[in-house]
């Protein structure tokens, strides 16, 4: 065989490849027998999908003939797919830093939001901010996540609240697709909060009847890509009727319905978004046996967000009822001014430990149902041929190890791969 190949990566100690008949989610059964190969090999083309994966001698006879632009020997090493995180708010201006000390002693996230703190100052600071600045700081945030092992992450708009900045926004986030290595999904979550000076209901018509229109008019003449649509079902907020109204008409622009539900009042979204046919729902802190049943038949993706509960001092997410129901479980950082999260490692540290789930089910959350959520499972969340050759190297010998180290990722991650190409190399040697 005398192809050219991108990249081969050789006889590492463990391939997690998750899974390997072309599943496109697993449920808490199919997670039990996450798909491991020991002494693996895997090779990306020159397309920078994956070209084959397998036991090490395997592919060593396979391409025998063929030339390489990367050799990278793994031995000793685990390989895994890159990371996913299905729920972040990266593009604002104005940080938060200040609140903290607010909750640390004692408000609540609508006792903030009530003071004019919250979304509405970020609104406020994101609305002023010229897209060079926005993103300047999105661009780093985003490298800051890849560094931690994200290689396909969700963006929100969502700090406007107007067509104007809604769309400066989304056309920032646009800007980071086509010019870093990291995979994006985009959503337009333009009913974030209900704008000062607005009903529900004024807020509702502008954005069925000037925004997203507007989206449309974008993303038909091809200056827009957008894959989702999001609003915050919740009390003071945006309620099921308006939430019903805008996810329709997301939904028959062709955007994915991924929302915001059931965080701090049990509102019945998860109910409405299996009715309406939802990728996914977000938060899930409140939702009910009733909203956990109609997901698991929907087959509506549950994106649980273990830094949000821990910051705001939430009851958990019911990850395990959710898992035993069927749900397909996936997570995301939500990273947000609230939020500062960037880290999937930390996130599927804290789905463990206090969302209860096993190391395996907690990876298999943050790649293929993660992937899942954002509709991207057929090309994205495991290692399979013609997939995205998008992985992690480790140093180090078993893959759970990424979860067992708290904050230890910057030292185990040794590479994170793009589409075949290394976009981070951790060379460090550690005096011990």
């Amino acid at each position: 065989m005398s192809r050219n190949y991108r990249l081969l990566v050789k006889n590492a100690k463990q391939v997690v490849l998750i899974c390997n008949n072309g599943e496109k989610f697993m449920t808490k059964h199919e997670i039990l027998n996450l798909c491991v190969i020991e002494n693996g090999s895997i090779v990306i083309g020159s397309d920078g999908l994956i070209t084959a994966v397998g036991p090490a001698e395997t592919i060593r006879d396979q391409f025998a003939g063929a030339t390489f632009d990367k050799v990278i020997d793994a031995t000793g090493m685990c390989v895994l797919p890159g990371l996913v995180d299905a729920h972040t708010h990266p593009v604002w201006a104005g940080d938060r830093v200040h609140e903290f000390a607010m909750k640390l002693a004692g408000a609540s996230y609508m006792d903030v939001h009530r003071a004019g703190g919250g979304i509405h100052f970020t609104v406020e600071h994101t609305r002023a901010a010229g897209p060079p600045e926005l993103l300047s700081s999105l661009s780093s945030r985003l490298l800051r996540m890849q560094r931690a092992g994200t290689t396909l992450v969700e963006c929100k708009s969502g700090y406007g609240l107007d067509l104007h900045t809604e769309l400066k926004m989304l056309q920032v986030i646009e800007e980071a697709r086509n010019t870093l290595p990291i995979n994006i999904s985009s959503t337009y979550c333009g009913a974030h909060a209900v704008p000062k000076g607005k009903t529900v209901e004024e807020a509702t018509e502008d954005i069925l009847q000037v925004q997203l229109p507007r989206l449309k008019e974008q993303m038909s003449a091809g200056t827009l890509r957008v894959d989702n649509i999001d609003v915050f079902c919740e009390e003071g907020v945006f309620d099921l009727s308006s939430t019903r109204r805008i996810l329709q008409a997301g939904k028959d622009l062709g955007l994915n319905i991924n929302f915001h539900g059931d965080e701090l009042h049990p509102m019945n979204s998860a109910q409405l978004g299996a009715e309406l046919g939802a990728s996914a729902i977000s938060h899930l802190e409140e939702v009910t046996d009733q909203g956990i049943a109609a997901m698991a038949t929907a087959r509506t993706a549950a994106v649980l967000l273990p830094t949000t509960a821990y910051i705001l001092r939430l009851p958990q997410p019911r990850a395990r009822d959710m898992l035993e129901a069927g749900v397909i479980v996936a997570l995301g950082s939500d990273f947000n001014p609230n939020a500062y999260c960037c880290s999937m490692p930390i996130v599927m540290h804290l789905a463990c430990v206090n969302m209860r789930m096993s190391m395996p089910e907690a990876l298999a959350a943050a790649t293929i149902n993660a992937a899942y959520a954002l509709g991207c499972s057929h090309t994205h969340g495991s290692l399979e041929v013609n997939k995205h050759g998008d992985l992690l190297i480790l140093n180090t010998t078993r893959w759970e190890h990424l979860i067992y180290q708290l904050g230890g990722h910057q030292e185990l991650i040794r590479y994170v791969i793009i589409k075949g190409n290394i976009v981070v190399d951790n060379d460090k040697t550690l005096d011990l």
